[in-house]
């Protein structure tokens, strides 16, 4: 064949290794939280610390006001039958993750169907505490979640893994590539990555149309929003936003519960988000 011949196909192939080099270099990075075993260990025992202030008892806890327990050293959340509530509910996604994990669950948990939390209110929730001799199921469940808090700090984890790229993908067009270098800096330390993960846990994705009030969510997606853009250190804006964005949901929220009791324990959460010392 003559180098006449050749020249067309050596041009080409050229020009496809160009092109497919150019589309790989414009994708951008994954976005991956990497953690150490003794930083899983940190977040874990902060979460916990944060939730519970690192008290057993606390570990199977029903808040006033709420209609739903909250477990573990996330403060999952367990509706009741017959309650729809408006926030995410986290509990029975953390026992099928146990499941995967072939964890041993206490056999009236394993058996329970449908799984519903199996107190319909608080005041049961209650009761039945003052009468766990009779009963049993506040006790065994206190002592399996004060037994698996290292797997629920690996499920605290993998939820705000998996939320990384769909928080991106639900932000405005044109502030995408913003919010990836926002995570992408935030991640990249372990008090950043403790702000992500603790936040998803604490207040959610912000993905959910329910959990909002009069328009506005409270979630990862909506504190990454109002990072503002100037010279400080992630992690300090991170807390900023976040303060202003749960400031703004105590002030629109239908109970004066939240402005009053809930968000000055919100923003001390939000001042923990520092590098460890």
């Amino acid at each position: 064949m003559s180098r006449v011949k050749y020249e067309p196909l050596l041009i080409g192939l050229a020009l496809l290794l160009f092109l497919t080099g150019c589309r790989h270099t414009t994708e951008p990075p994954a976005l991956a939280i990497e953690l150490t075993p003794a930083e899983l260990t940190w977040i874990g025992d902060q979460v916990f610390r944060n939730e519970c202030a690192g008290r057993r008892t606390c570990l199977v806890h029903w808040n006033e006001g709420e209609a739903f327990p909250s477990l573990g050293i996330g403060h999952f959340i367990w509706y009741p039958a017959g309650v729809d509530g408006q926030f995410v509910e986290s509990f029975p996604a953390l026992i099928r993750f146990m499941r995967e994990q072939s964890v041993p669950l206490p056999e009236w948990l394993g058996q329970l169907e449908p799984f519903d939390a199996p107190w319909p209110d608080r005041k049961a929730f209650m009761q039945a505490e003052d009468l766990e001799e009779r009963d049993g199921r506040v006790t065994s469940l206190r002592e399996f979640l004060w037994a698996t808090r290292g797997v629920q700090a690996e499920f605290i984890v993998r939820r705000a893994r998996s939320a990384l790229e769909r928080v991106v993908s639900a932000a405005p067009e044109p502030r995408r590539a913003s919010l990836r270098g926002h995570l992408q800096q935030l991640i990249a330390t372990p008090g950043g990555a403790y702000a992500v993960i603790d936040y998803v846990n604490f207040k959610g994705e912000g993905l959910s149309a329910q959990e909002t009030y009069q328009g506005q969510g409270w979630g990862l997606l909506q504190v990454l929003l109002a990072m503002p853009e100037n010279d400080e250190p992630a992690l300090q804006r991170f807390r900023t936003a976040a303060n202003k964005t749960l400031t703004g949901r105590a002030e629109l929220a239908p109970r004066a519960i939240e402005r009053e009791r809930w968000l000055p324990g919100w923003l001390a959460r939000i001042d923990t988000y520092r590098e460890p010392r």
